[in-house]
């Protein structure tokens, strides 16, 4: 595969597809690295809606834990990728272009707050989604905090805490995902909105976005570097060493052992 992510301009639409659908579109330095040229080319092209999507079952496994664990530094690793990630996060949420992500199956760990880095998500009833970083002995990162501002604090906790993951029908009625539909209607519902942001007032759209956004999170950067510097701690832990170990080696973690 030239690229893990494919571009595609038309009509005042930039299309970005993570496109390494067989390996579940895991996120590493290539693929993040692709997402930020895609994103700076739809900005380049002046797109007045971005469609995010992905191909295969998941939209995302989240991060490439083979990748974490065969780095001769994790912790150095992780901490260069979650800020790379971050950035692209930024550059999503900053876009003058309103962003619609198409979520068909799946979207864990990064892959959760990458989905709404978007300002509108149509997600398939197919699909779920759920942070599991606490499960490898990390903590969460690429956004996942700026979450509570839609799902409330408790609920946060809840996710990153008992990796509890929601139904396409229960992020919805936490406010994530805007529709919800079959999986064979899915592409459908997501056009019809693509094309009505598409021909509405782009300037009108970017100003609101900038206002509520700004609103609710002023600086989210700030709040993404802090889960930088805390999944690099994590990560160079006795408990982040063995639980991305563990996950490689397809077994349970036993975490505290060799603190």
């Amino acid at each position: 595969m030239a690229t893990p992510v494919e571009y595609a301009f038309a009509d005042g639409v930039a299309r970005i597809t993570l496109v390494d659908g067989e390996r579940g579109n895991p996120i590493h330095s290539a693929s993040v690295a692709a997402l930020q040229d895609a994103v700076n080319r739809a900005r380049a092209d002046r797109a007045r809606v971005v469609l995010l999507g992905a191909t295969g079952r998941f939209f995302s496994v989240g991060g490439d834990l083979a990748s974490f664990g065969g780095s001769d530094d994790m912790a150095a690793y992780i901490d260069d990728l979650a800020d790379s990630l971050h950035r692209v996060v930024s550059e999503l949420m900053r876009l003058d272009a309103v962003v619609v992500s198409k979520v068909q199956g799946p979207a864990a760990g990064a892959g959760f707050p990458l989905a709404f880095a978007a300002d509108v998500c149509v997600a398939s009833s197919a699909a779920s989604f759920t942070l599991a970083y606490t499960k490898i002995g990390l903590s969460p990162d690429g956004g996942s905090t700026l979450l509570a501002h839609t799902v409330g604090l408790h609920t946060a906790l809840r996710l990153a805490l008992l990796n509890d993951s929601l139904s396409a029908e229960e992020a919805r009625a936490h406010g994530l995902v805007a529709r919800v539909a079959g999986p064979d209607e899915l592409d459908a519902v997501a056009e019809t909105i693509v094309t009505q942001l598409a021909s509405g007032p782009s300037e009108a759209f970017a100003r609101t976005k900038r206002l509520l956004r700004g609103a609710v999170e002023p600086a989210p950067e700030t709040a993404m570097r802090l889960e930088a510097l805390a999944i690099r701690d994590s990560a160079g832990s006795a408990d982040g060493r063995e639980g991305v170990a563990a996950f490689v080696e397809k077994r349970r973690p036993a975490f505290g052992a060799s603190a």
